[in-house]
Order: C-alpha cells, then structure tokens, then sequence
C-alpha cells in the first residue's frame, strides 16, 4: 500500500519508483528545497521531483504560506515563490537552537554539491533575502 499523497510512477517516463519507509527529511522539506532551487517551479515538476502527487505539492505549498515560510506572486499563468530564510524551523528541538530556513538550505545545498561533484562555495543554494 503507498503512503497517501505519493505519486506511482512509472518506470517508463524514466522517473524511479518512489522510495517505500522512512526518510530523514520530510515532504515539506523536499518542496521547499526545490522552490529554493527553482523560484518559478511548476507544482508538476516540484511534484515529479519530490515523486509526489500534484495535489500533496499544492497542500504542501499551502501549509509553508499558512506558516509564513513561503509567499507567492502570480506571474502570467505561473507562480514565482518567496522563501523566507529568517524563519526559525517548527520542530522545537531546532527551534530552540535558532536553526532557520537558511540554515536547512544550506546543509542541503552543500550536500547535492558534495553528491554531484560540484566545485563552488558551500551553502550557495540560492535562497530568496
């Protein structure tokens, strides 16, 4: 049985299966990092990326606005996203070090440059100020 909200997909469009048990990050994690990647993503690509459902990327969406860690502005028939670095993360045994959006960006960014073999400066995800 899937986990509700993630997408089956097919091996055909060249696009894995999606991972089955637990993960160290979670899906509004996965999100924003791609938003942070790509401030005009498509919900449908942020949704192939992340292999979840349309409809889970836009639930998540709305929950990171709700919260003000993410804001948007309509341009022509897409969105272009505003990640707010400053916002202190929810869980409350990183809320009370002060770890921030930023901050989780940052050890992401360094981890796909590490993992791709990129060369340049850590944390250089670009994050919207």
């Amino acid at each position: 049985m899937r986990e509700p909200g993630v997408a089956k997909l097919t091996g055909m469009d060249g696009v894995p299966e999606p991972h089955n048990g637990w993960t160290f990050l979670t899906n509004h994690a996965r999100v924003l990092a791609v938003i942070a990647d790509d401030q005009n993503a498509r919900i449908r690509d942020i949704a192939a990326h992340c292999r979840l459902t349309e409809r889970a990327v836009q639930k998540i969406i709305v929950d990171l606005e709700q919260d003000g860690y993410l804001s948007h502005t309509r341009e022509g028939r897409g969105n272009t996203y505003r990640i707010d670095p400053s916002k202190v993360l929810r869980h409350p045994a990183e809320a009370g070090l002060g770890l921030t959006v930023a901050s989780l960006l940052s050890l992401l960014a360094q981890d796909e440059a590490h993992r791709s073999g990129s060369v340049g400066q850590p944390g250089q995800r670009p994050v919207n100020a």
